[in-house]
């Protein structure tokens, strides 16, 4: 049986599906995960605007700051191969509650922190939390949708922009008065999350398996996904270089930074959800993946070399292409190997998240053993380096379901982590 997603259908559609899969008339268990899933998505931006401001209230240097970024991803790395083994355990609803306390707990003691090491340490719980939590959101706004897979999928696509967006304006507001205080409001607002969930929201059905904590490991033996992890390895270094590094280059009060990053998050919800879809239909995933990543390395190169103001275009600019390339990222994962989408997906991010742990880290110390452009040239050549994995390995990658099967997909009940 298709969904609507593999027939084309227009989840504006009020006809599209089973008829009642109009995207704004969901059930409010959807409403709720959905609200959930965009603080979640905010989360990963919110400390862009005030890196500064912590620096400065903590008597931190940059590279430590950046720990924050670090210490997040690291443990958002290794919980990829605890998510499915304990979803698949205890249900979606109880993964989706345990995720959303534990961010509730962190991101308030996060706001509470003494020094720079206490505040890395708060932020590893709160990855620990927010990986809980995002794994499980889409199998459960597609579980308890109405109407096809349509609607849900673009939903939670729309969240994921929404909050990547906005993340950058609740830090700049809430951290134009104290750094602080943006720790506190995200664990307000998930809180609010974790009660409108616990209302709305019925326990979804189990997998008929459960998923083993290897799973996702024996998943990378095969050679098509192990490209792909490998390619969205270098990829996610220059990603997270501009994240996690561009805000002190850029050195703007917290209002201005957010700004930036709220026009970057809204090209990258664009042109994730919009733009690469159609551009995968005209020319095919692997080449609009290389070329948006060669564009990408351009772009950074500008980012590094050029004046003020060309370095805040060029920070926008680069949403554009981190959208593309999320979505077609997390299609060829989801579609080049034979193995449950879940535990692929699993072991896909497993790998790419580890580059996103390593640039907040390694890039600040890199500008101080050379100079300000260098991080960008690194970041660069990673992007090229992402290219050239999908050129070289494009016979294991042409797999008839990287360019057919819908994104985002779900299996079993059981989601996948993808751009987030």
């Amino acid at each position: 049986m298709q969904h609507g997603a593999d027939r084309g259908e227009d989840p504006f559609d009020e006809g599209a599906g089973d008829g009642a899969g109009s995207l704004l008339r969901q059930p409010k268990a959807v409403w709720a995960t959905a609200g959930a899933s965009v603080v979640a998505f905010m989360g990963i931006g919110l400390v862009d605007p005030i890196l500064p401001s912590i620096a400065k209230g903590l008597s931190a240097t940059p590279s430590q700051v950046s720990l924050l970024f670090t210490s997040y991803f690291l443990i958002t790395a290794v919980a990829m191969l605890v998510t499915g083994f304990v979803s698949s355990r205890i249900g979606g609803k109880k993964t989706l509650l345990l995720g959303l306390a534990l961010v509730v707990v962190f991101a308030a003691l996060s706001g509470t922190s003494g020094s720079v090491g206490e505040l890395v340490g708060f932020r590893a719980g709160w990855g620990l939390g927010n990986a809980l939590f995002v794994s499980t959101a889409l199998a459960v706004i597609v579980g308890a949708a109405a109407g096809g897979s349509a609607a849900a999928i673009l939903l939670y696509e729309s969240a994921l922009g929404l909050g990547m967006a906005c993340g950058p304006l609740l830090g700049a507001a809430l951290g134009n008065a104290s750094w602080r205080y943006p720790f506190f409001g995200t664990a307000a607002l998930m809180a609010i999350g974790f009660l409108c969930i616990t209302a709305f929201l019925k326990e979804q059905p189990r997998p008929a398996r459960k998923t083993s904590l290897l799973a996702p490991l024996k998943a990378l033996g095969h050679g098509g996904l192990a490209s792909v992890a490998a390619s969205a390895f270098f990829y996610n270094y220059a990603f997270f270089t501009i994240l996690a590094f561009t805000p002190f280059v850029l050195n703007m009060t917290p209002y201005r930074s957010g700004a930036v990053f709220f026009a970057w998050g809204l090209l990258l919800a664009v042109f994730s959800v919009l733009v690469a879809p159609r551009m995968q239909r005209r020319f095919g995933s692997l080449k609009v993946l290389g070329g948006s990543l060669v564009l990408l390395a351009a772009d950074l190169i500008i980012l590094g070399y050029g004046n003020h103001t060309t370095a805040v275009v060029a920070t926008i600019v680069s949403g554009a292409f981190i959208g593309v390339n999320n979505t077609v990222y997390t299609e060829l994962a989801l579609g080049v190997s034979d193995a449950p989408r879940p535990v692929a997906s699993a072991g896909y991010n497993f790998v790419r998240w580890f580059a996103a742990a390593a640039a907040p880290f390694l890039a600040p110390k890199i500008e101080e053993w050379s100079s300000i452009h260098i991080p960008f040239v690194v970041a660069a050549v990673t992007a090229v380096l992402g290219a050239l994995v999908v050129l070289v390995r494009r016979g294991a990658l042409a797999h008839e379901a990287a360019e057919l099967r819908p994104a985002h997909a779900t299996e079993d009940g059981v989601t996948v982590f993808a751009n987030g």
